[in-house]
């Protein structure tokens, strides 16, 4: 038996550092780390241990006997890789991090703002010294950012990340501000003089919009919206988009594309054992919506989507996959491989369907006060589509930060390699632009962490004028609201029942 990496990396690397026999690559100092979709299992030297598998914050690692039909590719996968990267040289030991030295003891408090995955990883190497206490605000009172309200609900394995979260807000020193909204509750220099330094890891919470006739029309909005809305955001609890006619329309084909489209067509009774929305869920059920056109300008050796997200869609059962690439798929990577396969497929009559369009340019989003369709281009050709909705999954974009320069051509804050300057740091997409899986966070946080002991050790850190923040909702409070919501999930089967109102969200950490 061996073992198999089945999504997206989180980068954290545990299962690196758990494997005795160092068969997980590429590793931490490898090129590619932290930057590579996924990791891969060396088949031949894996001694089935499952040391990988308990180590793994989001169990990505699972033994191949426990694969489903359609994870069964990542066993070629995993295989394949090894066999264009031997690694023959590899020592059987896997590195292990050491702790970085700091040599000025004094007490220092710093303040992390955002608590999602580049917030809690920046907390957690910073509490990795026992003279440090950090305070994690967040404007809702429930933490993990787009863990929370940006992950698919039916991915629910990528949101066992929570997992290492929980152990990151055990520490000593850790406490969390909630409820508290940097910029309005608190101004940047009231935080500056109640703390040695500040971190900045807000993140890129605005989708970007299309740049295109009638894009203004109703019916036409951001991915983040959409998926804000599944998620149970408390912003966005009213529907964004009409479910009244057949087709949907999504410009950009990456990971959040290939969400909405899995969403919006799936089964409304599987996805009623996840943590959606309730609102969406009955809205869902109400739908219309038969196909899902996700766009692409470029053909499918460049899609941008990962390929365990690829893999995951062509094993859905219960609705066809159909690829458009306006001519053959040639089968030259793994990715086109797959693309290849799916374009063969039969179509199933009467089954919802997700279309993979490639090489085709949006020009004009068309309609009368809402959206009725889209005109496309493809090799100089322009044509009609006709749907309800158009939905644009082309990127996020983060806002300004109060009190920081700000790149708007970036969308990120200008720093040197996590510092703004000595007391202020950023970490995650406001430090290097919406780029990157969950995992990219923890060593773009050690980076920030880096300079933050750098400057606490030349002294550059001033100690604070004022007291720390009151908490609105602290641990305690959120982890009310998280057994309220697994309580109210177990009595359906479920998951969780999210909250999505915020004074609701008050009330049970208040009680």
């Amino acid at each position: 038996m061996t073992y198999v990496v089945t999504q997206s990396c989180c980068s954290d690397a545990s299962c690196v550092t758990a494997c005795p026999v160092n068969c997980i690559h590429p590793a931490p100092g490898e090129p590619g780390f932290a930057e590579a979709e996924m990791l891969y299992v060396d088949p031949v030297a894996c001694m089935d241990c499952g040391a990988c598998t308990t180590a793994c914050p989001v169990g990505a690692v699972v033994p191949h006997t426990a694969l489903g039909e359609h994870e069964l590719p990542f066993l070629e996968l995993n295989a394949a890789y090894y066999r264009e990267h031997p690694h023959d040289d590899r020592p059987p030991l896997a590195p292990v991090r050491p702790l970085p030295k700091v040599t000025a003891r004094r007490p220092v408090r710093v303040a992390v703002v955002g608590a999602g995955p580049a917030g809690l990883f920046t907390a957690d190497e910073l509490l990795r010294q026992d003279n440090i206490e950090v305070d994690v605000f967040d404007r809702l009172p429930t933490p993990y950012g787009l863990v929370r309200a940006g992950v698919a609900p039916d991915h629910a394995r990528t949101k066992d990340v929570t997992r290492l979260f929980e152990r990151i807000e055990d520490q000593a020193g850790f406490r969390y501000v909630l409820g508290v909204e940097v910029g309005t509750d608190i101004t940047h220099e009231e935080l500056r003089a109640a703390y040695d330094a500040v971190v900045h890891a807000s993140g890129s919470g605005t989708g970007r919009t299309l740049d295109l006739p009638g894009s203004d029309l109703a019916d036409c909005v951001t991915a983040t919206d959409v998926v804000a809305w599944y998620n149970g955001h408390p912003d966005h609890r009213e529907l964004p988009i009409s479910l009244d006619a057949e087709r949907v329309l999504v410009v950009g084909n990456g990971n959040v594309a290939l969400d909405v489209a899995r969403i919006l067509t799936a089964d409304p009774d599987r996805l009623a054992r996840t943590d959606i929305a309730d609102h969406a869920l009955a809205a869902l059920r109400g739908s219309a919506v038969r196909e899902v056109v996700v766009l692409g300008r470029r053909g499918p050796a460049d899609a941008a989507f990962s390929l365990p997200e690829l893999v995951g869609l062509a094993g859905l059962t219960e609705v066809d996959v159909v690829v458009d690439a306006g001519g053959p798929v040639e089968a030259t990577t793994e990715k086109t491989k797959v693309l290849a396969a799916l374009a063969e497929r039969q179509a199933t009559e009467g089954r919802r369907r997700i279309v993979l369009r490639f090489r085709t340019t949006p020009v004009e989003v068309l309609g009368a006060g809402h959206v009725q369709g889209m005109a496309v281009s493809r090799d100089g050709a322009t044509e009609e589509i006709a749907a309800g909705a158009v939905v644009a999954a082309i990127g996020y974009r983060a806002r300004p930060v109060e009190g920081l320069p700000f790149d708007h051509q970036a969308g990120r804050v200008p720093s040197d390699q996590g510092r703004v300057e000595p007391g202020v740091y950023v970490a995650g997409w406001i430090k290097r632009g919406p780029r990157g899986f969950i995992g990219t966070n923890r060593s773009c946080a050690e980076e920030t962490a880096a300079r933050v002991f750098e400057d606490l050790d030349a002294g550059r850190l001033s100690p604070p004028t004022r007291p720390r923040p009151t908490a609105p909702v602290d641990l305690a409070g959120w982890r009310a609201i998280d057994e309220h919501e697994r309580t109210a999930g177990r009595a359906t089967d479920r998951v969780r029942v999210k909250l999505t109102d915020t004074a609701a969200m008050r009330a049970v950490a208040a009680g």
